[in-house]
């Protein structure tokens, strides 16, 4: 049901992200669909959550209206997660013992972030626009401002598309270039078209903003059907993965 960042582990940082395998939804949707809007059952998506719930320990979980932006928001204990699914964001910090939090994906890079001596944990959809518009950096900063130091900061990234399958035309792969400040590393032109490396682009802008541990839990969302769902893939007609952490 989940991958799990070893450093987190270490750290005492319940996380986890979520693959297809261990739920309860049948079809295209089969089978820990996480997404409540894509037209699957949903008593099977509630029983999904309360399944994946148990098996991180939590009682209620935040998530966000995810719009391919760059807004950021800060949740509590005390917010009312119906109010805060309503919110258009594609990133939360969360302060206090126990708040989870969590965002979803099936191609994009989830990004999970957190400071344990700090009790700061942040979860981030990095699609191509929020790469492209330095979100993670952006979030960093923010948990930075809160109290996180740098050097105590752990990232983990999830499951996502990799450069082998993410093939976009020069109206991405430009702006994702210069997310990566110009290394052409990051973008694969041997082919008729770029294919790019989103979690070089991230790890990148994680460690110019002074993030030391940073870990990719592997994964190609697009590749492997039998472990995850891809949007790409399977042509909008699919399921959505969590990757949530508490703090």
């Amino acid at each position: 049901m989940l991958l799990r960042a070893r450093g987190f582990e270490a750290a005492g940082v319940r996380h986890g992200f979520a693959t297809r395998r261990g739920g309860v939804s049948a079809g295209a949707f089969a089978s820990l669909n996480l997404a409540r809007d894509v037209g699957d059952d949903p008593d099977a998506v509630a029983e999904n959550h309360a399944r994946l719930g148990r098996a991180l320990g939590y009682a209620q979980l935040f998530e966000v209206s995810q719009v391919h932006g760059e807004v950021i928001h800060e949740v509590g204990a005390g917010d009312d997660p119906a109010l805060v699914r309503a919110r258009e964001a594609d990133a939360l910090i969360a302060e206090g013992r126990g708040v989870a939090i969590g965002v979803r994906t099936a191609d994009c890079l989830p990004l999970l972030l957190a400071d344990p001596r700090a009790g700061l944990v942040a979860a981030v959809h990095c699609g191509w626009r929020g790469v492209a518009s330095r979100l993670a950096s952006k979030v960093v900063a923010r948990l930075l401002a809160r109290g996180a130091r740098p050097e105590a900061l752990r990232a983990a990234l999830g499951p996502h598309i990799r450069r082998s399958r993410f093939e976009v035309g020069e109206e991405v792969a430009a702006p994702l270039l210069a997310a990566a400040d110009g290394d052409a590393r990051v973008i694969d032109r041997s082919r008729a078209r770029p294919h790019v490396d989103l979690a070089a682009i991230v790890e990148g802008q994680l460690r110019t903003a002074g993030v030391v541990h940073v870990e990719d839990v592997g994964g190609c969302t697009h590749a492997e059907p039998e472990r995850f769902f891809s949007h790409r893939r399977d042509a909008g007609r699919t399921g959505r993965h969590l990757a949530v952490v508490v703090a």
